[in-house]
């Protein structure tokens, strides 16, 4: 099984926010893949560039970070239904590139792990799971 990965999982990475949403997501990519929208690679890229220009991190890192997610099992979905895409957009008042991973988790059927609180919200209106925080129980 796989479920979807947006940018605000990879952000969280990335930037070491130790967010536990974001930890379950990782945990998922040990033993299942991920699946995101093409536009994933450009968010990525861009949100390690923009952190590079603000001197919080140099090149070095960013390539570090990028090598690190291709060892990742996360495939990248170049065929999103557009008339969809913008229904979703337009229903829950979401960017078209917010409503791209929700249209993907529908399409597929997948759970989506997000960070974004508009995300989660339209998400729970389709009926579609999310990968929420791991419940630690005690032993």
């Amino acid at each position: 099984m796989s479920f979807v990965i947006d940018a605000s999982i990879t952000a969280s990475w990335a930037f070491l926010e130790n967010d536990p949403r974001a930890e379950s997501a990782f945990e998922r990519l040990l033993i299942e893949s991920a699946t995101a929208p093409w536009l994933w690679w450009y968010e990525v890229r861009n949100l390690l560039i923009t952190d590079e220009r603000k001197q919080n991190r140099n090149s070095a890192s960013t390539t570090g970070f990028l090598a690190f997610l291709a060892t990742l099992p996360i495939r990248l979905d170049a065929a999103p239904d557009e008339d969809k895409v913008l229904r979703l957009a337009r229903i829950h008042k979401l960017s078209v590139y917010d409503a791209a991973y929700l249209e993907l988790a529908g399409r597929e059927g997948f759970a989506l792990a997000t960070l974004d609180a508009d995300l989660v919200r339209a998400a729970r209106a389709e009926g579609i799971a999310l990968i929420e925080k791991k419940n630690r129980g005690k032993r």
